[in-house]
């Protein structure tokens, strides 16, 4: 008798707690469901960088910032059509930093600054996110547009980073332009690098200076086109007065530059020994694969905290799988703008 008294216990026990869970059960659903809705997808979004530093508006005149902010400007319109009439995320990247790579007003190409010996280094890498192939330059002196060699060596090599005069041969293979070394020359970055040597010292062309603010700074483009598929690239003409060959993050994937269709695409601008040691572009990338944060909590934990906390500056572009943009920096200013399929447009310079 006492076994059957606990047996009728024990059954209205578990219906009582089945009718309470399923009370509960609908809710629960409920919540599932809002967590695992799909974020609506934007058609298509650019972003690009003209370098990170200390820019400050009254070190500027008012035609200087014109100047940039027309550049820039032009650098959106020209990714922007590509997108906008159905063009890849790839090409977007390519032709926008074009813009950036033949105008003086940036330390990439045309206006790349000068090393220790008087001459002009480059590089540039390129990314794209469908298949994760990726390819880099360093130390260009005569190709017109490293940024087309970088995406040369993505496309047409089994190689992901070539340097030196191997890089410029082949590039001059794939018909990339080529041009004498006058055409680097500019009297700003001379005189940059006179008053580098003066003092001996290696200088971002971020940093700012006591005759001249050096407010010009590596190129970069990210973008999502409509197929979903990202790109990012990065171009620079290094540091003023360096030595030795020296790269820094631009020609080293997932340092400077990274794309990943998954979580998002990524260009750095700044100091490039902390942007290599901490892997910043691939951290960004990182953080929202494993700890499912969003793109802007990932570039301002990195960018703002963790670079922050060790002496790095600069900053980043980044745009995700849904078109999220995010402009992270930690300097001054960072010359840097976005476009949006839905019209929306934005170019700043100072923070």
């Amino acid at each position: 008798m006492k076994s059957l008294k606990i047996l009728f216990f024990a059954v209205i026990f578990i219906f009582a707690f089945q009718q309470c869970g399923t009370e509960l059960k609908p809710n629960t659903e409920e919540t599932q469901t809002k967590k695992t809705e799909t974020p609506k997808i934007a058609d298509f979004a650019l972003v690009i960088h003209g370098g990170a530093g200390t820019i400050l508006k009254k070190n500027m005149t008012d035609e200087q910032e014109k100047a940039y902010r027309e550049k820039l400007n032009e650098a959106l319109s020209v990714g922007e059509k590509i997108l906008k009439e159905g063009g890849s995320s790839m090409d977007a990247v390519t032709q926008t930093i074009m813009v950036m790579e033949n105008s003086p007003l940036f330390n990439a190409g045309k206006g790349a600054v000068f090393t220790n010996e008087g001459i002009n280094e480059m590089d540039a890498s390129f990314m794209e996110g469908k298949t994760m192939n990726a390819g880099a330059v360093g130390g260009l002196t005569v190709i017109k547009n490293p940024i087309l060699a970088a995406r040369a060596v993505m496309e047409k090599s089994e190689h992901v980073l070539l340097t030196g005069n191997g890089a410029e041969t082949f590039a001059k293979e794939q018909g990339i332009e080529v041009v004498d070394t006058k055409y680097f020359y500019t009297d700003r970055r001379w005189k940059s690098l006179e008053r580098a040597k003066k003092t001996e010292k290696v200088e971002l062309s971020e940093s700012e200076d006591e005759a001249e603010e050096k407010k010009h700074g590596t190129v970069g483009c990210v973008a999502l086109d409509k197929e979903g598929n990202l790109a990012a690239g990065t171009s620079t003409g290094g540091m003023t007065n360096k030595k030795y060959n020296r790269f820094g993050d631009v020609p080293i994937i997932g340092a400077g530059t990274y794309a990943n269709n998954n979580t998002c695409a990524v260009s750095c601008t700044g100091h490039g020994e902390y942007f290599i040691r901490w892997a910043v572009a691939h951290d960004i990338s990182a953080m929202i694969e494993y700890k499912g944060v969003d793109l802007e909590t990932a570039g301002k934990a990195v960018i703002n905290e963790k670079l922050v906390k060790v002496g790095g500056s600069g900053g980043a572009i980044c745009v995700d799988k849904y078109g999220n943009i995010s402009m992270p920096f930690n300097s001054e200013g960072m010359y840097r703008g976005f476009v949006k399929a839905d019209g929306t447009r934005k170019v700043s310079i100072f923070k």
